[in-house]
């Protein structure tokens, strides 16, 4: 940078509003960062200044960034939000997951984990993306060192040695020692940075919706492979389905799930495209008779899958966390608790930071980030794309190992143990 250039930094930022952690996105990746960095103190025992940046007016309509998609909780990832606070506004909409049944239809393989056998109450939780968004927003409620700029976003970002310069829409000129990439696998700062990505099309489409079944799902998940593709029927609380309509007339429900099932794009609108009632037939046909009669269907969507990853963890004072940094299958469930992993080890290398009295952005703490995560999404990322090679494919062979491989497992406590401890998120 020359002079007439360091001059006009200067200038255009020396009324710049001042932060410790700029966080890009307030979703549930960058409400939970702001949530997790806001009981820190910096070296002189002040709390940190902290901005949140995010596109869609959350205060005001918190539904634009947090909807009635469903996800898995982890073990770990409940225990992490309620060392954070927020899980005494959650627990009452998170259906515990007491057993987890995975089996193939058709096929001989199954394999069983439950809960009471790892001397827990639940191996996790189920909870629409409405209830954990509403959570982490009544924690930050009570925080009086966050700062919201919604709706805003940001225009341009200018990497100095000493701070990171953050130009909003708005013209709010923002400077910070650590910028956050949490806004997403469509990331504006991962594309400032110049970091590339690595995808693959995993030529698949979820569908998902919420319905209502005859029998009540008793606190199991079930993980059915069946020649459609993967179907996941995920226990939720039963609550009044003002947006589903009763199938063939049957009123009477018992329990309520969460459908996630993967199926080639063209099936996958040809299903959208289905009546509830020839929705519900179709469903039942390739789920089975576990839950009884689908008696209710909620409004159905379908999503694209890939498999996302930026070749870069971190830059110049900023990192990535959450979707900006890795999106995932969601066969294994494992998407956003792989993101507040994500959060947890960034707001342990700045509480560490802090207490020796470091620089926060320096490049050397967010190595240690990027050396932390290395490991965790490394497996996770290989688990779930292994699963999604293996039981979306009817090639004989594959189906032959997959189920000698779930027997296996059935019967092995070391492998079973294995798999659920990355299950519950440890």
């Amino acid at each position: 940078m020359n002079n007439s250039e360091q001059n006009a930094s200067t200038s255009n930022t020396k009324d710049a509003q001042h932060f410790d952690v700029v966080i890009s996105g307030g979703g549930l990746s960058g409400a939970l960062m702001a949530l997790s960095l806001s009981s820190l103190v910096t070296h002189q025992q002040t709390p940190l200044k902290i901005a949140i940046i995010e596109a869609n007016p959350v205060l005001t309509d918190p539904s634009q960034s947090f909807d009635d998609r469903v996800l898995a909780l982890s073990h770990g990832s409940a225990a992490y939000l309620e060392s954070v606070g927020a899980w005494q506004y959650l627990k009452n909409h998170a259906e515990p997951i007491k057993n987890i049944h995975i089996s193939d239809r058709g096929h001989y393989g199954k394999a069983r984990l439950y809960a009471k056998h790892h001397q827990v109450d639940a191996l996790g939780y189920v909870a629409e993306m409405s209830f954990i968004g509403s959570a982490l927003l009544k924690t930050l409620a009570t925080k009086n060192n966050i700062t919201w700029f919604a709706p805003d976003s940001i225009a341009n970002v200018q990497w100095q040695p000493e701070q990171v310069n953050v130009e909003l829409n708005s013209a709010t000129q923002l400077t910070t020692a650590l910028l956050l990439a949490c806004d997403g696998a469509q990331s504006a700062c991962r594309k400032f940075a110049n970091i590339s990505t690595t995808s693959r099309d995993y030529q698949q489409s979820a569908l998902i919706a919420n319905v209502a079944t005859a029998i009540h799902h008793k606190n199991i998940a079930y993980e059915r492979f069946t020649q459609t593709g993967p179907i996941a029927m995920l226990p939720l609380s039963t609550l009044p389905q003002s947006n589903s309509t009763s199938v063939n007339g049957q009123q009477s429900s018992a329990g309520r799930c969460s459908l996630v099932w993967t199926l080639t794009p063209e099936l996958a609108e040809d299903m959208l495209n289905l009546s509830d009632d020839e929705f519900a037939a179709q469903l039942e046909k390739s789920f089975g008779r576990w839950l009884g009669n689908i008696t209710q269907v909620g409004k159905r969507a379908v999503y694209p899958l890939k498999l996302l990853q930026a070749t870069e963890q971190v830059y110049h004072r900023m990192a990535l966390i959450g979707n900006a940094s890795h999106t995932i299958h969601p066969i294994a469930g494992q998407g956003f608790n792989l993101g507040l992993r994500d959060v947890r080890d960034m707001t342990q290398v700045i509480k560490q930071a802090l207490a020796n009295g470091q620089d926060i952005g320096s490049f050397s703490n967010l190595i240690q980030y990027a050396k932390s995560r290395q490991q965790d999404q490394k497996q996770v990322i290989g688990l779930t794309d292994s699963l999604v090679t293996l039981f979306s494919n009817q090639l004989p062979p594959l189906v032959v190992g997959r189920n000698i491989g779930l027997k296996v497992m059935n019967y092995l406590p070391v492998l079973k143990n294995a798999l659920v401890k990355k299950t519950m998120g440890y």
